[in-house]
C-alpha cells in the first residue's frame, strides 16, 4: 500500500530514550484493538477517517534531519495495524535512518512482513500468554502476542522485551510465570516498567498502584535476574 495512506497520530521530533543510544524521531501511527487500562496512548486507539498529521508532510521533516538523527522509531497505538507501515518504512531507511519498531506483538503475519527491515524493535508482553485477556481486554490475545515473540525471536533482529507490571493487574507469582515462559522461548533481553499513571484514564489502578509502594519488590529482582542475560528494572522517579 502507498505509504501517503499511512495514519499518523503523532510525532515526537527527538528522543534519546525510544531507541537504545540512538537519537530518534518518533511516528505514532493510529489505532489499536486492545484496551489495556495502564495505556498511556489511549488517544491513538482509535483510527480516524483522516490521518491528523500527513505522511507527506512528515517525510518533508524526516528529511531535513537526515544526518541529524539516526533512527526513526515507529509506535502507536499499533503500528502494525496500518497496511502503509512497510512502504513508510522504506521511505524512511531510503533516507538514511535506522529503524525501530515498537510492538505490542497484536497482528504476528503483519509483524513478520515488516521485521526484515527493522533494525531494531521493541516489544511489550502483558501477562502469562494464557492470562492476556485480564489485561488487555480481549479473548484469546495471548495466542498472536506468543506467535509475535517467536517471530521476533527468529528473525535475529536486535530487540528489547519489555512488561508493564501493576501490582493489582500482575501480582509477583504472575509476573514470575511471565517470565519464566519468555526465558523458555529464548528471550534473553528482558525489562520490567513499574507502572506509571501518565496518560492512563483508570483512577482505580493509580491509585492501587500508589498505595501498593515500591512494585516490584526487590526480592522478585533477584528471582528474576538469574533466567535472563540482560535483565532490569526501569523505574521512573
Amino acid at each position: 500500500m502507498d505509504a501517503s495512506a499511512l495514519k499518523v497520530g503523532g510525532y515526537t521530533a527527538f528522543s534519546a530514550t525510544d531507541y537504545p543510544d540512538q537519537l530518534s524521531a518518533v511516528v505514532f501511527v493510529q489505532g489499536c484493538p486492545w484496551r489495556c487500562g495502564y495505556c498511556h496512548n489511549p488517544h491513538l486507539q482509535q483510527r480516524t477517517s483522516a490521518s491528523p498529521l500527513a505522511w507527506q508532510d512528515l517525510c518533508a521533516t524526516l528529511q531535513k534531519r537526515a544526518g541529524l538523527l539516526d533512527a526513526v522509531v515507529f509506535s502507536g497505538g499499533e503500528a502494525t495495524i496500518d497496511p502503509a507501515l512497510g512502504e513508510a518504512m522504506l521511505q524512511v531507511r531510503a533516507m538514511g535512518f535506522k529503524i525501530g519498531l515498537h510492538t505490542a506483538c497484536i497482528y504476528p503475519a503483519r509483524l513478520r512482513s515488516v521485521l526484515p527491515l527493522v533494525d531494531w524493535v521493541g516489544f511489550d508482553v502483558k501477562a502469562p500468554f494464557s492470562r492476556y485477556a485480564g489485561i488487555t481486554g480481549i479473548a484469546n490475545s495471548g495466542d498472536p502476542a506468543r506467535a509475535c515473540v517467536a517471530a521476533i525471536l527468529e528473525s535475529g533482529v536486535a530487540y528489547e522485551c519489555r512488561s508493564t507490571v501493576h501490582p493489582v493487574l500482575l501480582p509477583e507469582e504472575s509476573i514470575l510465570e511471565m517470565a519464566r515462559q519468555l526465558a523458555a522461548m529464548g528471550v534473553e533481553n528482558y525489562v520490567l516498567q513499574p507502572f506509571r499513571s501518565t496518560g492512563c484514564n483508570d483512577d482505580s489502578l493509580i491509585a492501587s498502584a500508589a498505595s501498593a509502594g515500591e512494585y516490584p519488590p526487590a526480592a522478585l529482582e533477584q528471582q528474576l535476574a538469574p533466567l535472563f542475560q540482560r535483565f532490569s528494572v526501569r523505574r521512573h522517579h
